[in-house]
């Protein structure tokens, strides 16, 4: 993977992460508000519950031998006092009853004894007996306590999930950017690499035509070079259009027949310039029964221009292109002798940005695009490139293809 793509993988998590911690952090908000608004009426519910029993206990009162489960009663008057048996110990609160029979107002009152909590109620009766109910909060305090042990870890275990959903459906909603992101670098890297190449060719063209000029050439040799600029000034354009259709994912290629001797002549010719400057001798198929594939002609000649210029860059003296037939199959060879490929980097030699060449005797970084994008076009055409076993120095690749129906058969070589 190159360095922009990974550089924006790792963006993209980043986003997803922050999608998903921000989803976690409001659905948290939402559990804690949710889980507030539970306990609270939870716990009002139990205090009313618990305040209308004692309160019924306290007004019906007039023994303490039977009163409501939990609850104590204790009852001072003018004939003395009782107590329910089994009061805890701490109680009654004498000064509320002491309160109350001096004619204080009912009095309702939280208390802790000890680590137990209590309702108490004292009030004073027609009669003038004082009457106190006490009632145990344990079971309620207890069924309140797990209440909110369950909310709280339902709302550990939704905010782990709503990180993880979140992250989940931001890294799917970022998919179609990344798709989008990886799809406009791509563009713009086989663009820089597809056009880097008849560039070349065609500034080699206009420095022969210039020399030639200042030399005093022969006005037909110097009508050749300008018109073979002009060629590559239109092939230029047909490359990028092919891009452009190349980086439309719904856009559909043409299908035609492609004479692949025509291509490899076009392609031979036009490298001629950049073979002479190199000192290398190009050789490749002679005019004769075509060997024709369906396909697009720009993006054919786009692969077999990076091949032949590919090896005209490592060649030492000489680069052959060669064409047969085999199975059903069109084969195109292309060979020089130059350093060949490090034997290590050849299973990966058709990914992108793999340099599988040595160093190249101009001293230039290469990219490993070429290679892939040949890799792509024989692909989409329903065929392949792979790396042949040469005995001796120097790179063999060839490019399969399906031929169209009625190939008569492969270009002699001379």
């Amino acid at each position: 993977m190159s360095r922009g793509a990974t550089a924006e993988a790792v963006l993209l998590r980043r986003a997803a992460m922050r999608l998903g911690l921000q989803a976690a952090l409001l659905v948290s908000a939402i559990v804690v508000l949710l889980c507030a608004a539970a306990v609270f009426v939870v716990v009002n519910s139990q205090h009313t519950a618990a305040t209308t029993l004692l309160n019924a206990a306290v007004t019906r009162a007039d023994d303490t031998t039977d009163p409501p489960s939990g609850v104590w009663l204790v009852l001072r008057g003018p004939a003395g006092s009782a107590t329910t048996p089994g009061l805890p110990a701490g109680l009654p609160d004498s000064e509320a009853l002491t309160r109350a029979a001096a004619g204080g107002a009912p009095e309702v009152v939280d208390r802790r004894v000890g680590a137990a909590a209590y309702l108490i109620e004292t009030a004073r009766q027609h009669d003038g007996t004082v009457v106190q109910g006490v009632l145990d909060l344990s079971a309620n305090h207890a069924e309140r306590d797990r209440l909110i042990t369950t909310m709280l870890a339902c709302g550990i275990a939704g905010l782990l999930l709503a990180a993880l959903a979140g992250a989940w459906l931001g890294h799917r909603a970022l998919r179609p950017l990344s798709a989008a992101l990886a799809l406009q670098r791509r563009f713009v890297a086989d663009a820089g690499h597809e056009l880097r190449t008849p560039l070349t060719l065609l500034s080699t063209r206009a420095q022969l035509l210039r020399r030639r000029l200042r030399g005093g050439a022969d006005p037909d040799a110097a009508l050749a070079d300008a018109t073979g600029i002009v060629a590559d000034s239109a092939r230029l354009g047909e490359i990028l259009e092919d891009l452009l259709l190349a980086a439309d994912p719904v856009a559909a290629r043409s299908r035609q027949p492609v004479d692949l001797a025509e291509v490899a002549a076009a392609v031979l010719d036009a490298a001629g310039p950049a073979a002479a400057e190199h000192d290398v001798r190009l050789s490749g198929p002679e005019p004769a029964d075509p060997l024709r594939v369906p396909g697009s002609p720009v993006a054919l000649r786009r692969a077999l221009t990076a091949l032949v210029d590919n090896a005209v860059r490592h060649a030492r003296h000489e680069v052959g292109v060669t064409l047969a037939v085999r199975d059903g199959h069109a084969l195109i060879d292309v060979t020089d002798d130059g350093p060949g490929i490090d034997p290590a980097l050849a299973p990966r030699l058709f990914e992108r940005f793999v340099s599988g060449r040595a160093r190249a005797t101009d001293g230039q970084r290469r990219y490993g695009l070429g290679l892939a994008l040949v890799s792509e076009i024989a692909a989409a055409h329903g065929g392949g490139v792979t790396v042949l076993d040469r005995p001796g120095p120097g790179a063999a690749l060839r490019i399969t293809l399906p031929t169209a129906e009625g190939s008569r058969g492969a270009a002699r070589i001379r």
